[in-house]
């Protein structure tokens, strides 16, 4: 018996192209699931379809930003046309932001709302329907450790993560007689390109000292690494999770509860 598996599902996942996305489109890939991605980095989504293809996976993207009502709906119709139906949705893509409830500008804030709230409201509603009429489906959001605790300077991100928590919540409550599980996850500090991208940017003097501190800022003493947060995905997503829904994981080295 193999555990896990994940053969004759399409699992839709949003931000494939880079970090956690990446890692769980090759690992869903690998349990043999048909993967597609929802990117608006359309050259990143490419490399990560080139990637699962040449591992013998199956794998397309689509163009899209998240935020667009309209481009989701197009998407998900175009993907249910060419796959039959999803059975799995992954709404990973999201944005950082740096600011507090003063610095935060009113621009910035709809700026992380659109991609990080709205983004997934709009491929909850497009998924959604079509996993009622196709007999029931998996949903995983990625949360974060933000949606339980005051992080400096973190306001809107902090904000749009407690956001992913209530909706996954909502979600799980609302479809439970239409047997769709979800759940989030909910990860600390992961080592992504956006982490490299953010120390060159602000650190480039002593990145390296830099990288040690906030590696060191999670109990277990480093960062997380994205292909942890996607088995973590990975079971969430099976049939070995089936008793599993409303719930919150936290992939987080011990952040939250042993600081």
């Amino acid at each position: 018996m193999k555990l896990f598996n994940l053969s004759g599902k399409t699992a839709l996942v949003t931000g494939g192209g880079a970090g956690i996305g990446r890692a769980i489109c090759e690992v869903f890939a690998a349990a043999g699931a048909v993967v597609e991605i929802l990117e608006r980095n359309e050259e990143a989504a490419a490399e990560t379809v080139e990637a699962i293809v040449a591992e013998g996976g199956v794998a397309m993207a689509s163009g899209c930003d998240v935020a667009s009502e309209a481009g989701v709906r197009s998407a998900v119709d175009a993907i249910v046309a060419r796959r039959g139906g999803i059975q799995i949705l992954v709404n990973n893509a999201g944005i950082a932001s740096i600011g507090d409830a003063v610095n935060t500008s009113e621009a910035e804030f709809d700026r992380v709302y659109s991609v990080n709230v709205k983004g997934v409201r709009n491929c909850l509603h497009a998924v959604l329907p079509q996993m009622v009429s196709g007999g029931g489906g998996v949903i995983l959001n990625i949360a974060s450790t933000a949606s339980f605790m005051g992080l400096d300077d973190r306001f809107a991100y902090s904000m749009s993560k407690g956001a992913v928590l209530t909706m996954t919540l909502s979600v799980a409550r609302d479809f439970l007689e239409h047997k769709i599980r979800c759940n989030c996850i909910c990860p600390a500090r992961i080592h992504t390109p956006f982490v490299d991208g953010y120390l060159d940017k602000h650190y480039p003097d002593n990145r390296e000292e830099m990288f040690k501190k906030l590696s060191e800022a999670q109990p277990i003493g480093r960062m997380g690494q994205p292909k942890e947060v996607a088995y973590a995905a990975l079971y969430l997503c099976s049939e070995e999770a089936g008793f599993v829904t409303g719930s919150a994981y936290p992939v987080d080295g011990g952040t939250l509860n042993i600081r």
